[in-house]
């Protein structure tokens, strides 16, 4: 799962199964099922990681769940990311073929989440209050 904030633009570090520098961006929100699509054209490949920045428009909303779609999209005209041979369409045609190379989850925060350094997502953060002004002895008889 990826967490992200509110913030914009954010930089997203995914392993996806093919690594492609110019694809579409879907991310659905669970609650409202808005679908949104975004073009990206300049990622980079870093080691395993495919790394690029990326300006949610609307705005990611706090703890909300959404899911993520990474593919290269083959209704493009005058685009031909598949072997000419082995796709059987024109190539200046429409097509509903998309070749989906990552698919996640984000969950948006505005809490620090550093897993590394023990900073977990705390659910009821800011919620309670807990108070130290009396002591807790009490007296047992028989």
């Amino acid at each position: 799962m990826i967490v992200l904030n509110t913030n914009t633009p954010q930089t997203l570090k995914v392993i996806p199964r093919i690594y492609e520098s110019a694809f579409q961006v879907a991310y659905t929100d669970d609650s409202t099922n808005v679908r949104t699509e975004v073009s990206i054209s300049n990622a980079t490949t870093s080691g395993n990681y495919l790394t690029w920045s990326q300006a949610f428009n609307p705005l990611l909303v706090v703890n909300h769940f959404y899911n993520i779609e990474l593919f290269s999209d083959f209704a493009f005209w005058n685009t031909n990311y598949s072997l000419w041979q082995n796709f059987n369409e024109l190539w200046n045609d429409t097509s509903n073929f998309k070749n989906v190379f990552y698919r996640d989850r984000i969950f948006c925060t505005d809490q620090l989440v550093d897993q590394k350094n023990g900073d977990f997502y705390d659910l009821n953060k800011g919620q309670f209050v807990t108070t130290d002004a009396y002591n807790n002895e009490y007296i047992v008889t028989s």
